[in-house]
């Protein structure tokens, strides 16, 4: 009777091995998971991340690679979930300083506290811009740096109902937008020939009810505006003491004549 128990236990042990055999090949022979590279976007001279559309992206795809929440990717590109990206497409990620200079990557909000208090009606909020000559180029705003004459504001709401322009004057104060409906906003500005961007020329807001935003933009005036700027009159004891000089030429000029006649006379 122990031969044919013997015999099945080995059988048993054999059948078993087998088994595991067969597990372990399969397991070696399971391809492992490759994971594909994503290069990341730098930002462009003004700031802005850009991402190059590929066949079979779609937002829900661009927006997992990135790390990014849907909707806001959305609204960055007026976009819908509804619109479908096109191969090739620029789609905006976000924005940044520029990739060849250490900046700021975007506009500084600027403390309520330090500007005017402007009232706000319900359901509706203030934005103030200030386009300012960045004469340093550190892109950040100093007291003494004044708003540049002659560029744009441009502050549009994504539903298409708003659509705001403004000319920038000279001076120390921002423009305000006052009484603009709560919503979704881009504001962008463009800056007058001679100048360069220092900071972003576009930003997205999502302006509150009752609230009151500050936006910095700079600009840096380029070597040709500077080459032909006029140069300083200096201060006005500067100019009296060139009268002075002027009056003490005049009064050699008349002794010189005088002392001339005298002589004429004495011959």
């Amino acid at each position: 009777m122990s031969r044919p128990i013997t015999k099945r236990i080995l059988i048993s042990t054999v059948f078993m091995i087998l088994i595991l055999l067969g597990l372990n090949a399969r397991a070696l022979a399971a391809p492992q998971l490759q994971f594909t590279p994503f290069p990341t976007p730098t930002p462009r001279p003004d700031g802005r991340i850009i991402y190059i559309v590929q066949p079979g992206d779609s937002w829900w795809r661009i927006a997992a690679i990135y790390n990014l929440d849907l909707n806001e990717l959305l609204a960055l590109n007026n976009a819908t979930s509804e619109t479908i990206p096109i191969p090739g497409q620029e789609i905006l990620l976000g924005l940044g300083g520029p990739a060849e200079v250490t900046q700021t990557p975007g506009p500084t909000a600027t403390p309520p506290s330090q500007l005017p208090t402007v009232s706000a009606q319900p359901g509706s909020g203030t934005l103030c811009v200030l386009v300012y000559d960045d004469s340093n180029g550190d892109s950040l705003r100093q007291e003494d740096e004044i708003s540049i004459p002659g560029g744009a504001i441009s502050v549009n709401d994504r539903s298409g109902e708003v659509s705001l322009t403004k000319t920038t004057e000279a001076g120390l104060d921002p423009y305000c937008f006052e009484d603009l409906p709560e919503g979704d906003y881009n504001i962008t500005v463009a800056v007058p020939d001679g100048y360069n961007p220092t900071t972003v020329m576009n930003y997205a807001l999502k302006l509150e009810s009752g609230s009151e935003t500050y936006l910095d933009f700079g600009a840096q005036a380029n070597t040709e505006t500077l080459a032909q700027a006029p140069t300083s009159q200096g201060t006005g004891r500067s100019s009296l003491l060139g009268i002075l000089g002027a009056l003490l030429l005049l009064g050699g000029v008349a002794l010189g004549i005088f002392a001339g006649r005298l002589t004429r006379r004495k011959n």
